[in-house]
């Protein structure tokens, strides 16, 4: 027998849509990377991308557990050497600001880093209300 590697051509992909409303943060990113990366296909590839679109709408809305809202930090630095601007801002700032970059930010984390993983995240979109520009391409509704 021999082992079937599908080729870049033959992978047929679809588009989801998953609503973040009341999903915890970790949970969810962990499930959108998993479609993303394609490990829910029957003819995963670890070398190919063999993923699905998905959409995330609704990103303000997501929960998380403990006291992850005050103790959660994410830290950026100014980029300049031997700089002391960090900016450190906690979740509930960043989620105040920019829900949609904490929800890239969660599903980035759990993709593999290259141009493997930089092509994976491209087939990510993630929107702060209930509106999304892909009604064209027919997504499903994706339940986890």
């Amino acid at each position: 027998m021999k082992t079937y590697i599908p080729s870049a051509k033959s992978i047929e992909r679809k588009w989801y849509v998953v609503d973040a409303t009341d999903k915890t943060l970790g949970r969810l990113a962990s499930e959108v990377a998993t479609v993303l990366r394609g490990k829910n296909k029957p003819i995963y590839t670890p070398f190919l991308d063999c993923g699905d679109y998905v959409i995330v709408i609704n990103a303000e809305k997501i929960k998380v557990t403990g006291k992850k809202m005050e103790q959660k930090l994410y830290f950026r630095h100014s980029a300049y050497i031997g700089g002391n601007a960090w900016h450190l801002t906690t979740l509930r700032e960043a989620l105040a600001k920019k829900p949609v970059w904490v929800v890239e930010h969660a599903i980035r984390g759990m993709l593999p880093s290259g141009k493997l993983g930089d092509q994976m995240y491209t087939k990510l979109h993630v929107y702060e209300g209930s509106e999304h520009n892909h009604a064209a391409q027919k997504p499903e509704v994706l339940e986890f």
